[in-house]
C-alpha cells in the first residue's frame, strides 16, 4: 500500500483539496462545523460542551466540489472521511488518501464495470501503487459521467 501524505488535521485536508480543485478548475464550497456540540459523531456530547474531554476542539468539514462529476466529501475528526462521487459513496476512507483519490478522479483514472449476474455496477478508482478502491452504483440506471466510465 502506497504512503500518502500525512494530513494532520481537518484544516489540512481542506487546504490539500483546495489545490487539487484548483489545479483541476473545480469551485469549492466548505462548511465546517468546530466544537464537539457541532459535528456529527458527537451527538452525545453534553449540552454546551464544545471540547472533547481530552481539551482537543474536533473539527468536521462538508466540501462541494463544481462540475461533473458531482463530489461531495466529508471529513470527520477522526482521521477518516466519505466521498461520494455521482451518487456513489466511499465510506470510511483514510484522510490521507483523500486528495490522491480526487486527483484519480478528475484524471479520468476512474472506471465503472458491470456485471451480468447479479445485474450492477461498481466504481473503482485506483490510486497510485496497489491500491484501488470500489463501491457498488446504487440503483440501475449510471449517470452520463458514470456511463461515459464503462469498461
Amino acid at each position: 500500500m502506497t504512503q500518502h501524505p500525512h494530513l494532520p488535521t481537518t484544516e489540512s485536508a481542506v487546504a490539500a483539496i483546495r489545490a487539487v480543485a484548483a489545479q483541476y478548475q473545480r469551485a469549492m464550497a466548505v462548511t465546517e462545523d468546530i466544537g464537539a456540540d457541532r459535528t456529527s459523531r458527537r451527538s452525545s456530547a453534553p449540552l454546551f460542551s464544545v471540547a472533547d474531554p481530552d481539551g482537543s476542539l474536533p473539527h468536521e468539514a462538508f466540501v462541494e466540489l463544481g462540475g461533473s462529476p458531482a463530489v461531495g466529501i466529508r471529513l470527520f475528526p477522526e482521521d477518516d472521511a466519505e466521498i461520494t462521487v455521482d451518487g456513489v459513496e466511499f465510506q470510511d476512507l483514510p484522510r490521507d488518501c483523500v486528495p490522491p483519490f480526487l486527483t484519480a478522479v478528475y484524471s479520468g483514472l476512474a472506471f465503472v464495470k458491470g456485471r451480468f449476474f447479479p445485474p450492477g455496477y461498481h466504481l473503482f478508482v485506483p490510486l497510485p501503487g496497489d491500491e484501488t478502491y470500489k463501491e457498488r452504483v446504487p440503483g440501475v440506471s449510471l449517470t452520463p459521467w458514470l456511463s461515459g466510465r464503462v469498461r
